[in-house]
């Protein structure tokens, strides 16, 4: 039977939900890692086993050696990487260059403000470089269909991936019901078009039951995601929340770390605590550590 919930019953699943994350929570569980036997000695792990080095590198290795003086050019952060230029006064020069590095370093997507996402896609056509789109950004206070629409847009314009800012004062006055319909509605809208959508809490805002709430919600709306921040609510992303994140998610959503991830050590940490994707506009940076090479350059305000 497809009986769609009342008011009550929706606010008292999430409430039981709730519960018992915050009970799980209090007994700092951690999970046990069982990775596969590894016999290399001479070097040939971090040539061969890949696996086992981004497992090396993600529980926090700057370094890793491989014998006979070989470095590995890429230890798999950059599939990781949003590069990102949310900035308001973003000029078209600036958002060709993130395209261009995108395209060098093979980030998972450029992130940019919805007008540039048809310059992005005619810029991004034939790489595997993905272009993502922020709607209801950055307070997330716009009506569900005026997200909608504005993801609707997007994805005619070349959008694969939609980050919507949730309303934050819907979840903040309990409006379960209402927060489900803001979330859901956009998503349906994406994956009519087999686009994931990104849900981003600010967690800056939120206190931690109010955290699980969101991601359980968005986990009930059918989110791909959830995201930490905007980057522009007072606050960024913190290894604590992707951790608390990702344990009320589970294994099947992904987790998005953002706002304040400026370097390599950052990005790992994020990895670490269960982060699936980083949102940075030091894309190149982190890479440029990550591969030990000189830093260029920092991010670009995000």
């Amino acid at each position: 039977m497809n009986r769609r919930l009342t008011n009550a019953e929706f606010e008292q699943l999430v409430d039981e939900i709730t519960r018992q994350v915050v009970a799980r929570l209090g007994k700092g569980d951690t999970a046990a890692h069982s990775g596969s036997a590894c016999t290399c000695s001479d070097g040939r792990c971090v040539r061969e086993c890949s696996d086992r080095v981004k497992e090396v590198v993600a529980n926090g290795a700057g370094r890793v050696s491989s014998g006979l003086g070989y470095i590995p050019r890429d230890l798999g952060i950059a599939r990781l990487i949003d590069h990102t230029l949310l900035k308001p006064d973003a000029t078209a020069a600036e958002i060709a260059q993130l395209c261009r590095e995108a395209r060098d370093y093979h980030f998972a997507s450029v992130c940019v403000n919805s007008a540039y996402v048809p310059l992005c896609a005619d810029l991004l056509k034939g790489s595997d470089v993905a272009v993502c789109t922020v709607v209801g950004f950055p307070l997330g206070a716009s009506p569900a269909e005026v997200k909608a629409y504005e993801a609707q847009l997007a994805i005619q314009n070349g959008a694969r991936e939609i980050d919507m800012v949730l309303n934050i004062g819907l979840l903040k006055s309990r409006d379960l019901k209402g927060l489900h319909n803001d979330i859901k509605t956009v998503v349906a809208t994406c994956h009519a078009h087999s686009v994931l959508c990104k849900v981003i809490l600010e967690t800056s805002k939120l206190n931690d039951e109010e955290k699980v709430i969101a991601c359980q919600v968005a986990r009930m709306a059918g989110a791909d995601f959830v995201k930490t921040s905007t980057g522009f609510g007072g606050g960024g992303a913190t290894a604590a929340d992707v951790a608390l994140m990702r344990k009320v998610v589970g294994p099947d959503i992904g987790v998005k770390a953002s706002g304040g991830v400026r370097n390599y050590q950052d990005a790992q940490a994020m990895v670490k605590a269960g982060a699936t994707r980083i949102g940075a506009s030091a894309g190149v940076a982190i890479m440029q550590e990550a591969r030990g090479e000189s830093v260029s350059g920092g991010g670009k305000g995000y």
